[in-house]
């Protein structure tokens, strides 16, 4: 699809704009391959700057000593940080944009890794962010813990835009934050996954962890004023239905059923 659509957008780019010039002119003029080096410069400083809000809350942890130290090891690896704790638990994330895409489900789990988390940067300002959270734990990341047989033990919700003016946040109001580099963010919204991976036969139904088991987001909530109100647990449960894996997902915060799905057929091939 995306070489399709690579091909269709340069067939067509003599046509769009209102720069005046004919197709043989419009391509000795170089428009097309700046435009093109114009928006992957947007699309880098937007990782940069998401990477930079991971950074800085990191450091405060680290002075904190809530974390020994972090490195960044996303240049080659579908992983992009190490936090190593003060225990010597070494817990990686992956670094992720909104949830609702298939970018979500792109991430591999190392094998030191002792912990492993994703964590939503979500950039959009007009982005659902409850849609887009139910499409990450339902339809993307639980149908992968399923089908590739990978743990997940947490998803991190958080980003810059959280208790701005773009995005409003009742933890604001509630005085529940803390500054980083100058300004109020609250405490970020922490999702468990279950503590094994469910199966169909042999572990329909698996526990979930509790938040203070999970290093880095217990961690996280702790410097930054969050409580049992910003974690939501993650209920995973899968059966067979004739030669079928079903799974059915319910996500609670509390004591409360914030939203469940119905039971829907796995269709992500095992690999």
């Amino acid at each position: 699809m995306v070489e399709k659509y690579a091909e269709a957008l340069r067939a067509a780019a003599p046509t769009i704009g209102d720069h005046g010039l004919a197709p043989a002119e419009f391509w000795r003029s170089g428009l097309f391959r700046s435009a093109i080096e114009r928006l992957r410069g947007q699309q880098a400083a937007a990782t940069k700057e998401k990477y930079g809000f991971v950074e800085r809350a990191l450091r405060q942890l680290k002075a904190a000593g809530l974390i020994e130290n972090h490195e960044f090891t996303g240049a080659g690896d579908r992983h992009d940080f190490h936090v190593y704790m003060p225990d010597k638990r070494v817990c990686v994330f992956e670094a992720k944009g909104c949830l609702d895409g298939n970018n979500t489900t792109i991430f591999q789990r190392p094998p030191n890794a002792e912990e492993f988390l994703i964590w939503s940067l979500c950039q959009n300002q007009g982005s659902d962010l409850r849609a887009g959270v139910w499409s990450g734990t339902h339809t993307r990341i639980g149908a992968k813990i399923i089908a590739e047989n990978v743990h997940v033990e947490a998803l991190i919700v958080w980003d810059a835009l959280c208790g701005s003016s773009g995005r409003p946040c009742p933890k604001i109001a509630e005085g529940r934050g803390r500054e980083v580099d100058g300004v109020m963010v609250p405490p970020p919204c922490i999702y468990l996954f279950p503590r094994t991976i469910p199966d169909p036969r042999n572990n329909p139904k698996p526990p979930l962890p509790k938040v203070e088991t999970v290093a880095l987001a217990a961690a996280l909530l702790k410097h930054f004023g969050g409580d049992e109100r910003d974690v939501t647990e993650v209920q995973i449960e899968a059966r067979m239905k004739g030669a079928s894996v079903e799974r059915r997902t319910t996500l609670v915060r509390g004591e409360r059923i914030v939203r469940q799905s119905g039971w829907t057929e796995l269709k992500r091939a095992a690999r």
